[in-house]
């Protein structure tokens, strides 16, 4: 399978970048499949079209083994001086997940110096090993955040606080620009529900013809599809903007386990059991919004907790 997985310009050069990346975690396969999809409707109804979209596989070695990652989670693997040291380092030096950052690296600095586009926006497409949400997550800019709501879908602030190393931080900070050329980068993740989900394939769908539009690639009226009701139906009960308080990080030799039967935005109660590791059980400090509890054997965080703003 090659990285890009599709690619849709308009007539003239101008209008933003938008790339959309699926599959920074090689088990969450729907952000794929919606991109295809979305690329199939562009060929065959041929919008009015200004900017350019690229849709790319994040983590290429770990989706062709159908896992989350092969060495370690790639979207914890943004941090500058690590890149650094990947950078410069022999190849054979390097694990599976630096030489996709190598990839990735070389793949958007190619993309930025050929279409030198007015701004970049970048969607990053996930999924969950729980049920029961679907969310976008934000930088923290105003431009990021008008960005989000246009997605029709709940929009978690601050978590990226409790996210080390995440390739849309690296983006938004500037990491791939160059001195020579440096257009503002906008980032949003979308999760779009459960791995193996079928509607989650439908839900990113409309996502990202949401995403299009807010970008100015294409006119509001551009693109109808039945997705959107599945979208709107689903965050029509969730609330629409919670904020982070807190994240539980997983270390080396935790042996974590979270206790069946939780779903994203599920209610939880301060001294509630949700989990157990080595040291013994793991009990809410408050009570809140579940977000995210971790039930597959790979991840760096076990749960969140958020509280809703309105």
């Amino acid at each position: 399978m090659q990285r890009i997985i599709g690619k849709y310009q308009g007539p003239e050069n101008s209008g933003p970048l938008l790339v959309v990346t699926a599959a920074v975690h090689g088990n969450e396969p729907a952000g794929v499949r919606a991109l295809e999809s979305v690329f199939s409707m562009l060929e065959a109804q041929s919008p009015a079209f200004k900017g350019t979209l690229v849709g790319i596989v994040g983590n290429l070695q770990a989706y062709e083994q159908k896992m989350r990652f092969i060495d370690r989670d790639l979207n914890r693997a943004w941090i500058p001086e690590q890149i650094q040291r990947i950078l410069h380092a022999a190849p054979e030096h390097l694990a599976a997940e630096d030489r996709e950052i190598k990839s990735l690296i070389k793949l958007f600095h190619e993309l930025l110096e050929t279409h030198r586009p007015e701004a970049m926006v970048l969607l990053d497409l996930h999924t969950t090993s729980a049920d029961g949400g679907i969310f976008c997550i934000p930088s923290d800019d105003k431009a990021a955040l008008r960005l989000a709501k246009a997605l029709h879908v709940p929009v978690i602030l601050q978590l990226f606080e409790g996210i080390e190393g995440p390739l849309l931080r690296y983006a938004v900070d500037g990491h791939f620009n160059y001195t020579a050329y440096a257009p503002k980068t906008i980032g949003v993740a979308f999760e779009a529900g459960q791995h193996e989900d079928p509607e989650s394939v439908q839900r990113a769908i409309a996502v990202i013809i949401h995403c299009l539009r807010a970008s100015g690639c294409i006119e509001d009226d551009a693109l109808p599809n039945p997705q959107e009701k599945i979208l709107d139906a689903y965050s029509h009960a969730l609330p629409k903007v919670t904020r982070l308080r807190y994240a539980h990080h997983i270390r080396p030799g935790d042996a974590f386990r979270m206790r069946p039967g939780y779903s994203n935005f599920q209610e939880i109660q301060g001294g509630e059991h949700l989990a157990d590791d080595v040291c013994g059980p793991i009990r809410a400090d408050e009570g809140g919004l579940i977000l995210m509890p971790l039930y597959q054997a790979k991840g760096s965080e076990g749960f969140f907790v958020v509280e809703e703003v309105f």
